[in-house]
């Protein structure tokens, strides 16, 4: 660690000794490089690598602090434990799986695998889809489980319609995942607690083997993932938690900021360092972050500062609408370009949806641009497809990954013949329940059993291939099973007859890469007999949307600022700083709503090097309809010694205008004019006393800002029908029409542009 520069107070955490430590690292401070300067420090004194725990947010975090710490020490850390909470909890529910209802080769499943199988549960139980919308049940599962309630204690506080249909779907969701032997994300920190909690020994086994605990990130922790971190450090309290109060924005998916104001409370004795020198913003740009975040009451003081000079104001940039907004951010893109490259602009929002006028101001300007947050690489439908392959080669009770695999390529396994497939499975019990795994029951389907000849032959092969693969498993890497599978069942051939096939094989061999690449993280642990596949599988179902985001190639960054977190950028542009849209009406209904979107404009702010452009628009088209907008009540907070109000060319003055992107100043700026928010409707002649565009329906304001982006899945509240999830949009402007399955009313279809709908 010779040449290692730190500053005094990131000195302090590194050498800090024994006990609970909490490291209040700020923006911009170096956390990062304090996290692996203590682990590095811990394992040059004499700590054996497999005796230190570390816990970051996300696979690719925890790759890069590994490298760093190899770094510093100058040798290899073979044996460490490094990853994200579910990573660790898979890794340990693995090894412990004789003290679980799963066997070592369980199945991860996603998002898309859960609903799938909570729908066949809901279908089984007697409850239309079409009326209880399966992903608003396994939102609310989800919550039940990161609070750590189980089935049984999920009913006895089940308080409205939807929660009873819950509590009654919930247990038999669980006991079709066991059949599957599978996990949906949320059971690994679920099962986890449960077996330190419960099972004897396991908790004093772990909790001795790690000496010393770190996370990172700890104010994004939920009530699990505490009670995780909490036993596994009981032995030897040597437990440091690295975070940032002001930072903590996952409140809305059961984040809990009390984990990290309560710390001291929890671990007595803890060590407090304060990390607020900031190493990458100009003083002009912290102090706008300082003023904003010194409003919010849940929070631990501190105040970041910088020996960088001021720098330039903030500029506060206001837009006649969004398409005004984009273009202005599109020229001055350009006219920087000159001087810098396009990967050093970034353009952040607080929802996906506001991404449309930028892309098309890109486009209009030929200028390159990434999405970050796109369909993720292992969502891609071969992606999934050859992947089912994988999972059912490990684990045949899959019965999702089994129906994936079947019907592609095409064998002549039809729907019905799949149907008395399942006939057969559920034939095994008297009760009628699905009790035999598909794959199994397709190894003997013969046409006496009532499946048509050729559907029959095709299973059967289809299972022996699938026998003959895995018979080769034990001995073969990860990338040796993938091509074996291809090979087996001609995968490579069926993607190349379709029409985009040349894509889709690219997408394939790119997982070959991936699998090339894989490397087993092993620990030495004599318990640990997972094969390649196994782990390889491991790691693909814990990826995150971040883990494979791209940064390479000259391209503009356009990101949300949720997903922005632990990023920086030198040029920022900060889009849509209106009341209803930042701070977002919906989560201002939240407990500490607001705080949270405080914060969340905290984080915006500080991703900015050199210069940042905050933007807000007149009128933005939402909801279906022009409508008036209000500039944020997050304006008013910023110190005006260091914003510059600046006014764009609305997009109407041309398009000469919209590519030099014309600016003056704004004489009418929020602190100058107090713009009254919330009062009564708006349409006719507008609050500043102009004229509303032609063609703009009276609305209020608040209701036209919440972002309502229609796709299927989405759910909404009707001001008659109540909650209920959208199932297909289609028509456009005043025309569009949703197909919604209401909870309590059923399947109704309404006029968008009428209906009054709003984020559920």
């Amino acid at each position: 660690m010779r040449g290692l520069r730190l500053n005094p107070e990131q000195r302090d955490a590194v050498e800090h000794g024994e006990g609970p430590l909490l490291v209040l690292a700020g923006a911009g401070s170096g956390k990062t490089r304090v996290l692996t300067a203590r682990a590095a420090r811990l394992i040059e004194e004499g700590l054996e690598p497999t005796r230190l725990l570390a816990v970051t947010f996300t696979n690719k975090a925890a790759g890069e602090m590994r490298e760093r710490i190899e770094g510093l020490i100058g040798r290899s850390t073979r044996g460490l434990w490094i990853g994200t909470f579910h990573s660790v909890a898979a890794r340990i529910l693995r090894i412990e799986a004789p003290h679980t209802s799963r066997t070592r080769a369980f199945t991860i499943y996603d998002e898309d695998d859960s609903i799938r199988t909570l729908k066949d549960v809901m279908e089984s139980a007697g409850y239309d889809p079409k009326r209880w919308a399966p992903r608003a049940l396994r939102g609310r599962i989800s919550g039940a489980k990161n609070a750590l309630m189980g089935p049984a204690e999920y009913e006895s506080e089940a308080f409205d319609l939807l929660a009873e249909v819950v509590a009654k779907v919930y247990p038999a969701y669980q006991r079709e995942l066991a059949r599957r032997n599978a996990y949906d994300f949320d059971d690994l920190l679920f099962e986890m607690v449960r077996l330190l909690e419960t099972v004897d020994g396991v908790r004093d086994r772990y909790s001795a083997r790690f000496a010393y605990v770190l996370v990172d990130e700890y104010q994004d922790t939920n009530h699990a993932q505490y009670r995780m971190v909490k036993a596994l450090a009981s032995k030897h309290g040597n437990l440091c938690v690295v975070g940032d109060d002001d930072q903590a924005v996952y409140g809305w998916r059961g984040a809990d900021i009390r984990n990290i104001l309560d710390f001291e409370a929890d671990f007595h004795g803890a060590h407090v360092v304060r990390l607020e020198r900031n190493y990458r913003s100009t003083a002009s740009i912290l102090e706008v972050a300082n003023s904003v975040i010194s409003r919010n009451l849940a929070r631990k003081p501190k105040r970041l500062h910088t020996e960088r000079e001021a720098g330039d104001p903030i500029e506060v940039v206001r837009c006649d609408d969004e398409r005004a907004e984009a273009a202005w951010v599109s020229s001055q893109i350009e006219a920087g370009r000159g001087t810098r490259g396009l990967n050093e602009f970034a353009v952040l929002y607080r929802t996906n949806a506001q991404s449309r006028a930028f892309e098309e101001a890109f486009r209009r300007s030929g200028t390159p641009y990434r999405i970050v947050g796109g369909v993720p690489f292992y969502e891609r439908r071969e992606v999934k497809d050859v992947i089912a392959y994988l999972r059912l080669l490990v684990n045949p009770a899959d019965d999702v990954a089994f129906l994936r695999a079947v019907g592609w390529p095409r064998r002549g396994v039809g729907a019905k013949s799949l149907e008395r497939l399942e006939e057969l499975a559920r034939s095994a019990d008297d009760a009628g329940e699905t009790v035999e795994p598909l794959a199994l029951v397709a190894a003997r389907a013969r046409h006496e059993d009532g499946i048509p000849k050729m559907a029959a032959r095709g299973l059967r092969r289809f299972a022996d291939g699938l026998a003959d693969v895995r018979a080769s498993l034990p001995a073969c890497s990860a990338r040796e099973a993938l091509e074996a599978c291809v090979a087996t069942f001609g995968l490579a051939t069926a993607l190349a007859e379709e029409e985009d096939g040349a894509d889709r094989l690219e997408n394939v061999s790119e997982l070959f890469a991936v699998a090339e690449a894989f490397e087993r993280d092993d620990v030495e642990d004599p318990d640990d007999e997972a094969t390649d596949l196994e782990l390889f599988l491991q790691s693909v179902s814990l990826r995150s949307d971040l883990d494979e985001a791209d940064f390479d190639g000259e391209a503009v960054t356009m990101i949300t600022l949720h997903n922005a977190k632990g990023l920086e950028f030198p040029v920022i542009f900060l889009g849509g700083l209106e009341e209803g849209l930042f701070p977002l009406s919906r989560a201002m209904e939240a407990p500490g709503g607001l705080e949270e979107e405080r914060r969340l404009f905290y984080v915006g702010v500080t991703r900015a090097m050199d210069r940042l452009s905050l933007t807000y628009a007149d009128h933005r088209w939402r909801a279906g309809m022009a409508s008036r907008s209000a500039p944020s009540s997050f304006i008013d907070e910023l110190p005006e010694e260091h914003v510059l109000p600046r006014l764009a060319a609305p997009h109407w003055r041309g398009r000469r205008a919209r590519r030099a992107g014309a600016v003056e100043p704004d004489r009418t700026f929020a602190w100058q004019r107090r713009v009254e928010r919330g009062s009564g409707r708006v349409g006719g002649p507008g609050g500043d006393g102009r004229s509303a565009p032609p063609g703009e329906l009276e609305y209020d304001y608040d209701d036209s800002q919440v972002p309502l982006a229609l796709t299927p899945g989405v759910r909404v509240i009707h001001p008659r029908f109540g909650a209920g999830e959208v199932l297909q949009v289609y028509g456009f402007g005043r025309e569009a029409k949703a197909d919604i399955a209401f909870e309590e009313v059923g399947r109704k279809k309404v006029v968008v542009a009428y209906a009054g709908l709003r984020p559920a």
